[in-house]
């Protein structure tokens, strides 16, 4: 029977699994955890193809209990309940480690019935996901777990499992691999130790007696799979995340990375969005042209398509990355907002309100206001606000050349008058 290569190799100690040396460790906690021996219900969360499962089947070994691997994609509550069953029994004489794969795919119902197995100990629950568990699993079923991060696997660590793939699929056959192609393969698979894996399969199967395996052939049978993406995934919104916060931060390296990053994964659309909201939420006032700029860059891009929409969008991350920053716009309306939820939005002064129609003036709107260019440099002291907000201050000059420029000129002018 076929046996695909990741599980042939598939490591039988903590020690052995490539990557996660945070958790699996000699001092890491999950390495603690099992040496204890009271193993609590777990959530694994991180990408696929870095562990998860081979952990689960580790703590589960060493422990002398029997693993029931569960899909949450088809399996159902009377699947646990069948489980429960065996317990006590030849089959889980010492008690059943339940490991339910993306446990996200569990609706509320089926998460909260989990609780009555876990609760009085029949089971050991390890649920792993892909998606951030505090998104997609229910507080009941979170405050009865301990929650595990595990990440990508770095290329270095990934190289030592390639070479350790190779030498067992190669096995009896006189068959040379470049450091290059081990090396392309480590860094082509992005993290994913199984995709890795699968790739040193792809290329041993079909090598011959005397032949060497090139970066070439690799680069052939391998996925592009050199980063992490899912459009409706934590993916996703990590890397907006990043791409904002390096344009704020004025690094055009990284915004440019993440830019790129974006492209790759085919999704300008996304990286478009974010930039308007950059150019306004970041940069604003500060270098208010600026939001015209990205404007007119993000339309050029979309009547381009790409590959050139690569380029007036790469000029807008570096100008936005570049610029001068201010939040003091965003800061006004959050407060403003606010301030409205809080106390309501109060009568507009009568001064204020509209006086074009018969019957105004007979209501006194439009009384007393005072027309601003009636007036010495265009501004006369009145109130604006709402009575109940009449002190209020929302926006703030921000410290960059431009609003202190502004700020200067409206004390002058305000303290000529006043």
């Amino acid at each position: 029977m076929y046996q695909p290569l990741a599980d042939r190799i598939r490591p039988q100690k903590l020690e052995d699994v490539v990557g996660q040396r945070d958790l699996l460790g000699e001092n890491g906690v999950l390495h603690r955890i099992l040496d204890s021996g009271n193993i609590p219900n777990m959530i694994f969360y991180g990408p696929s193809g870095i562990g998860k499962t081979t952990v689960a089947s580790i703590i589960a070994r060493k422990t002398n209990r029997k693993l029931y691997h569960l899909n949450a994609t088809n399996a159902s509550i009377s699947d646990i309940k069948g489980i429960t069953e065996e317990i006590g029994t030849f089959l889980a004489q010492d008690g059943a480690l339940v490991y339910l794969d993306e446990i996200q795919y569990f609706n509320k119902k089926q998460q909260q019935s989990l609780l009555e197995f876990i609760e009085d100990g029949r089971i050991t629950l390890i649920a792993s996901t892909t998606e951030n568990p505090y998104f997609y699993i229910y507080n009941a079923v979170l405050s009865r777990c301990t929650v595990f991060e595990f990440h990508a696997v770095q290329p270095p660590e990934i190289e030592r499992a390639v070479k350790r793939a190779f030498d067992i699929a190669l096995e009896g056959k006189t068959v040379t691999v470049t450091p290059e192609a081990i090396t392309a393969i480590a860094f082509g698979c992005g993290g994913d130790v199984r995709k890795a894996m699968n790739a040193v399969e792809l290329a041993s199967t079909g090598a011959l007696d005397g032949e060497t395996i090139t970066e070439e052939q690799v680069k052939q049978v391998a996925q592009r799979s050199n980063m992490r993406y899912d459009r409706d995934g934590d993916s996703h919104y990590d890397v907006l995340s990043a791409f904002q916060k390096s344009i704020r931060g004025s690094d055009p390296d990284a915004g440019i990375h993440y830019l790129a990053r974006l492209l790759e994964a085919g999704d300008m659309i996304s990286a478009a969005r974010r930039m308007l909201v950059i150019a306004s939420e970041d940069i604003g006032l500060a270098h208010p042209q600026c939001a015209a700029i990205v404007k007119a860059c993000v339309d050029s891009a979309f009547q381009l398509g790409m590959p050139e929409a690569r380029i007036p969008l790469a000029q807008a991350v570096i100008l936005m990355a570049t610029a001068p920053k201010s939040n003091s716009a965003m800061c006004a309306i959050d407060a403003a907002i606010a301030d409205i939820r809080q106390h309501g939005a109060g009568n507009i002064p009568d001064a204020l309100r509209d006086c074009h129609y018969g019957g105004a003036q007979k209501m006194g709107h439009g009384k007393g206001y005072l027309y601003s260019h009636d007036y010495p440099n265009h501004w006369v002291a009145q109130q604006f606000l709402p009575e109940h907000l009449a002190d209020r201050q929302y926006y703030v000059y921000g410290d960059n050349k431009l609003e202190q420029t502004a700020s200067s000129y409206w004390e002058k002018i305000k303290g000529i008058q006043k």
